[in-house]
C-alpha cells in the first residue's frame, strides 16, 4: 500500500459488491427483508455507541471530540474522522505521508447502510422487474409480441455452423408484451437475436418485435431472450440527443471504410468503442496481445476529453466555475455519443466525483473516488456486479492507485524514475487483471506490458484525432477523412504491434482453466509482488511532490482538474498503457495553459516541500506577501506590497 492513500471507503465497497452479487439471484421479498434487517442493525450499532459514550463520560473517561477545523502547518494536518456517539478517530498528515483511521463503529454504521441501500434497491428493482409477467412467459416458451428501447448496438453473434445465416444480438428495454391477445406494461430487460434485419437497429429507438421467449440465466440482467426471424418495426426515433450521436457514429463509419486494413477497422473502436467492423482475425490478435482495452472506452478517453476541454477553457481565461460548467457539459455529450457501458459508467462516476470535489474545493483522491463510485453504481444497477467488464474496470483502476506507486519507487533506483512509471503503471494493472482475464480465456498473454508500451504510442493521437474526425464528420466529409487518415495511421500502428505480439513465439501460455486457475494466478502474482516490493526504499517528501501526475491526491488547482476526470483511468486488463498516455498528455497540457488561467484561480502553492495546505485567508495572505512591519519586502528588490500594514 502505498503512502497517502484513503482507504476509509473501500470496506463499504467491498459490501456493495457482496450485496449486488447476492441480490440479483433472490427474490424480492428476501432482499427486502434482508435490507430490513441491516437497517435495523445499522440503528443499534448507533444507539449502542451512544450508551456507550455516555457511560464513558459519566465514569469520568475523557472521550476524544473530533475537531471542527483542520489545522495546517509545518508539523503536519490533523484531521479527525467523527465516530458514532461522539467517539472518533484522529489521522495526521504531515512530511512523512498521510495516515487516516476510522472509528469502529462508525464503519460498522456505514458499511450496514450501505447494505441497507443496496439491498433495498435490488428489491425494488426486482419487483420492477416482474411488472408484465415476462419471466413467467418465459417459462412457458410463449409467443409474445414486445414494444421497448434499443438499448445497445447490434453484435454480431458467431454461427452455429459454416454458412448459416447471420445473426445480431440486441438488449431491449420492453415497454409492453402482448401474448394470447392480452397486453400487459413491462419494464424487464430482455435480450433479441434475430436476423439481419436487426443489424440496423438504432441505439434508443422504440421498436416493436414478434418471437418465442425463452429463459435467461439466474442474475443475468436480462429476464427472457427472444428469439426472432423477422425484422424490428421502428415506432419511434431516438430523441434529439441520441439521434445526434447516431449520425456522428454512422459518419465516422463511412468515414473510416475508406481507409485500408487495420486502419479503418480499428479507427471506430478507439475512437468512440463501435466494434462492429473490426474483424475477427484482428480481434482474436488484440485479445491475444492484451490491448481489447483500447477498443473499449474508458477513462483515459474522459482524461484525454477533459484535458482538451480544459485547454481550451483556460486559454479563454474562463473563471473556474464556467470551466466546470463546460466540462460537465462536455463529458456528459461524450457519455451519449459512446453510449453508457459498464467501463463508461464506472469512469463517468469517478469524473462526476471529482467534479463535485472541484466544485466544493475539496482535494480529490483516486480511491475514495473509486469506491463511491463503484457504491453510486451498484445501488443504481447491482446487476453491474456481474459483468466481467465492470471487474476489469474496478479492478485495473484500483490496481494503478495502489501498485503503480510502490513499484515505480521500487525500480526508479534502477532504470530511472521515467522508466519505472512507464513500467509500473502496465504492470499494476496487468497484476491484478490477470486472474480475471483467465475466467474468460485459459492462457497467459506472454507480452502483454510490451505491447502495451508500445501500443501507447498511437493511443493519444489515434483517440483524439479520431473522435475529431467524428465530431467534424456529419458536416465536412473532406476535412473529416484527413483526419481520419492521420487517425488511422496511429490505429495501423495499433494493430501491427497486437498481430506482431500475437505471432512472436509463446505468445500464449496455457493456465488452469476456471475458478481454480484464477485463484492459482492471483497467489502467484501475490507472491512475485510481495517479492519485488519487499525492502522497497520510502519515497521522500520531495519525490511525491515531483511526481504529481500519479498523486492520488492534489490541490485544487488547474493539475487536480485534469487528475479528476483522469481518476477513472483503466478499464480493462492491460488497459494501464493509457493510463501514462494521459498523464503525459496532461502534463504538457498543463505546462501549455499555466500562464492562461485567469489570475484570481491561479493557485497558491506552498514553498516548504510544496504542500497544498488549506489556511486561513489572513494567514494564506501573509505567506504570499512576506512583509515586514512598514511595507518593505523580505526580498531585496522586491516590489511594495499593497496589502502591508503597519
Amino acid at each position: 500500500m502505498g503512502e497517502g492513500l484513503d482507504l476509509r471507503l473501500v470496506p463499504s465497497a467491498c459490501t456493495a459488491w457482496v450485496a449486488a452479487v447476492a441480490v440479483v439471484v433472490m427474490s424480492p421479498q428476501l432482499a427486502a427483508g434482508l435490507a430490513a434487517v441491516a437497517a435495523v442493525l445499522g440503528v443499534a450499532t448507533v444507539d449502542l455507541a451512544r450508551r456507550r459514550s455516555r457511560v464513558a463520560a459519566v465514569d469520568g473517561v475523557q472521550v476524544p471530540r473530533p475537531p471542527t477545523r483542520e489545522r495546517a502547518g509545518d508539523a503536519g494536518d490533523v484531521r479527525a474522522v467523527p465516530d458514532c456517539g461522539g467517539a472518533g478517530s484522529v489521522g495526521r498528515e504531515g512530511s512523512g505521508g498521510r495516515v487516516v483511521a476510522v472509528g469502529t463503529a462508525g464503519q460498522v454504521v456505514l458499511v450496514l447502510a450501505v447494505l441497507t441501500v443496496v439491498l433495498g434497491a435490488g428489491a425494488a428493482q426486482l419487483r420492477a422487474r416482474q411488472a408484465g409477467g415476462i419471466g413467467a412467459l418465459a417459462a412457458e416458451r410463449a409467443v409474445v409480441r414486445v414494444t421497448g428501447t434499443v438499448e445497445s448496438d447490434a453484435v454480431p453473434v458467431a454461427s452455429s455452423w459454416p454458412g448459416a445465416p447471420a445473426r445480431f444480438r440486441v438488449e431491449l428495454s420492453t415497454h409492453s408484451v402482448g401474448a394470447g391477445g392480452v397486453e400487459s406494461a413491462s419494464a424487464a430487460p430482455v435480450v433479441v437475436l434475430g436476423g439481419s434485419g436487426w443489424s440496423d437497429a438504432v441505439y434508443g429507438s422504440e421498436v416493436a418485435a414478434s418471437g418465442r421467449l425463452s429463459a435467461a440465466e439466474p442474475g443475468s440482467r436480462a429476464v427472457a431472450v427472444l428469439v426472432t426471424s423477422g425484422s424490428p418495426s421502428v415506432l419511434a426515433d431516438p430523441g434529439p440527443w441520441l439521434g445526434w450521436a447516431a449520425r456522428v457514429r454512422s459518419a465516422l463509419a463511412g468515414v473510416a471504410s475508406t481507409l485500408p486494413g487495420d486502419a479503418g477497422a480499428l479507427l471506430p473502436g478507439v475512437a468512440v468503442g463501435d466494434t462492429s467492423a473490426l474483424p475477427t482475425d484482428l480481434a482474436d490478435a488484440m485479445r491475444g496481445a492484451g490491448l481489447t482495452h483500447l477498443t473499449a472506452v474508458s477513462g483515459a478517453h474522459f482524461a484525454l476529453v477533459g484535458a482538451a476541454v480544459l485547454a481550451c477553457a483556460g486559454a479563454m481565461r474562463m473563471h473556474r466555475r464556467a470551466r466546470v460548467v463546460v466540462l460537465v457539459a462536455a463529458l456528459a455529450g461524450f457519455v451519449v455519443l459512446v453510449h453508457p457501458g459498464a467501463s463508461v459508467l464506472r469512469a463517468a462516476a469517478m469524473g462526476a466525483l471529482g467534479v463535485a470535489g472541484l466544485v466544493v474545493g475539496r482535494p480529490a483522491r483516486a480511491m475514495p473516488a473509486l469506491s463511491a463510485g463503484v457504491v453510486v453504481l451498484l445501488v443504481a444497477d447491482p446487476w453491474l456486479a456481474r459483468e466481467i467488464g465492470f471487474v476489469l474496470s474496478v479492478l485495473a483502476t484500483a490496481g494503478l492507485v495502489l501498485l503503480a506507486k510502490p513499484l515505480a519507487a521500487r525500480w526508479s533506483s534502477v532504470v530511472g524514475t521515467p522508466i519505472a512509471y512507464a513500467l509500473a503503471v502496465p504492470v499494476a494493472a496487468q497484476s491484478v487483471c490477470a486472474p480475471v482475464v483467465i475466467l474468460l480465456s485459459p492462457a497467459v498473454s506472454t507480452y502483454a506490458v510490451p505491447a502495451n508500451l508500445l501500443a501507447d504510442l498511437a493511443v493519444a493521437p489515434a483517440t483524439v484525432i479520431g473522435l475529431l474526425a467524428a465530431l467534424v464528420a456529419p458536416w465536412w466529409p473532406a476535412g473529416a477523412s484527413v483526419l481520419a487518415s492521420v487517425a488511422g495511421a496511429a490505429c495501423w500502428w495499433i494493430g501491427a504491434v497486437a498481430r506482431t505480439a500475437v505471432s512472436l513465439p509463446g505468445a500464449q501460455v496455457p493456465w488452469l482453466a476456471g475458478p481454480p486457475g484464477a485463484a492459482l494466478l492471483a497467489l502467484a502474482t501475490a507472491a512475485l509482488l510481495a517479492l519485488v516490493l519487499h525492502g522497497r526504499p520510502s519515497t521522500s517528501h520531495a519525490d511525491r511532490a515531483s511526481t504529481p501526475a500519479l498523486e492520488p491526491a492534489s490541490a485544487p488547482d488547474p493539475r487536480f482538474e485534469l487528475d479528476l476526470i483522469a481518476s477513472g483511468s483503466s478499464t480493462r486488463a492491460g488497459h494501464s498503457g493509457r493510463e501514462r498516455t494521459r498523464q503525459s498528455v496532461m502534463a504538457l497540457l498543463v505546462r501549455a495553459t499555466r500562464d492562461a488561467n485567469p489570475p484570481d484561480d491561479r493557485p497558491t502553492l506552498d514553498r516548504r516541500g510544496r504542500c497544498r495546505s488549506r489556511v486561513g485567508r489572513g494567514t494564506a495572505r501573509a505567506r504570499r506577501a512576506r512583509v515586514r512591519p512598514g511595507g518593505a519586502p523580505r526580498r531585496p528588490g522586491g516590489r511594495p506590497s499593497h496589502r502591508a500594514g503597519p
